[in-house]
């Protein structure tokens, strides 16, 4: 099958086509013929040997998927070759083919291209843990997501909306400002002219915000912790501006507040099995009803994934990035 290698750390340039054999699925695996894959930042620290992949996954890139399913396992019993679905796996994404066990798929929503369904998985996975699960977001509450166009952050702004919050968001363009207002942010954030503490401390009435989903770190660790509220919930899921920084820790005592992190790729079958199995009950029928969609901001041949790992990497996107693997 075709796949992209990564030939050695280093800049997209290291991206390279390459002959792998075709995985075969076993006991509760699908083999999905890959439409589409997704480009996501963590594809990017791997390529730089920054994040390598978990013990037993592919060394491929790739995070999430969306295709057919063209041979199963002898214990599968959710799903049949011919059906569409798209899927979160540990790597292998950008090839043409990818195994993955049946708990981490779903089915491809009603209405969505395959180039859509592979914008999913990733990113529905990661703000449904960090969002609703770790950080327990409520109707009513008040939720400030950082890096509001990316991938997660168009997810985020929407999904928290849908449920019922307030929700305010950041970025550093009025462009991507504007896109923040038409996916639902209350309160859009121009990062670049505005302090978001101030911001968001004027539109609460001094009181801060009750959950904070923060992927840059660095200087933003202790602006969170002015910004939040009384028993406010940070959730830490990147660091693009450093992961290490000063702050002034009496907030995280005198505000009682939550700070904490997780990361998904190297956690277990079964734990993304249980994130899939609410994601289908809760947030699946709000894509099939078109209530929430993927925003796509462009798509690159799979031959082409320097450029797509290019394309992240200058900042400018809105939305979710895909490989057609087609």
């Amino acid at each position: 099958m075709r796949a992209i290698e990564i030939s050695k750390p280093g800049g997209p340039e290291v991206l390279v086509a390459a002959t792998r054999d075709k995985p075969a699925p076993g006991g509760t695996e699908i083999l999905v013929r890959v439409a589409a894959a997704g480009v996501n930042r963590p594809d990017c620290l791997q390529r730089q040997g920054a994040y390598p992949p978990p013990e037993g996954a592919s060394d491929i890139p790739g995070l999430e998927i969306a295709g057919e399913v063209v041979a199963v396992g002898d214990a599968v019993s959710r799903f049949k070759p011919g059906d569409k679905v798209c899927a979160l796996v540990p790597g292998g994404g950008y090839a043409e083919y990818c195994a993955v066990d049946e708990t981490n798929a779903l089915p491809a929503p009603n209405g969505l291209t395959l180039m859509e369904a592979a914008a999913l998985p990733e990113t529905y996975f990661t703000v449904w843990h960090n969002v609703f699960q770790r950080g327990g977001l409520k109707a009513g509450e008040s939720f400030l997501v950082h890096g509001g166009t990316s991938g997660i952050g168009t997810t985020a702004i929407q999904l928290a909306k849908a449920f019922g919050a307030r929700v305010f968001a950041t970025a550093g363009s009025e462009a991507k400002c504007e896109a923040m207002r038409a996916l639902g942010a209350d309160l859009s954030i121009n990062y670049k002219e505005t302090d978001f503490v101030e911001a968001v401390k004027q539109e609460t009435g001094g009181n801060g915000v009750n959950l904070i989903l923060d992927m840059v770190g660095g200087d933003y660790i202790s602006r969170n912790y002015k910004a939040a509220s009384v028993d406010g919930r940070i959730v830490q899921i990147a660091f693009l501006n450093g992961r290490k920084a000063e702050a002034d820790f009496s907030l995280l005592m005198t505000k009682r507040l939550t700070h904490t992190g997780s990361t998904l790729r190297a956690r277990s079958v079964a734990f993304k099995a249980q994130i899939a199995d609410e994601l289908r009950h809760q947030v699946w029928p709000l894509l099939n009803e078109r209530k929430v969609l993927p925003v796509m901001d462009s798509i690159f041949p799979l031959e082409q994934a320097a450029a797509a790992h290019q394309r992240m990497e200058d900042g400018e996107h809105i939305g979710k990035i895909v490989l057609d693997a087609g």
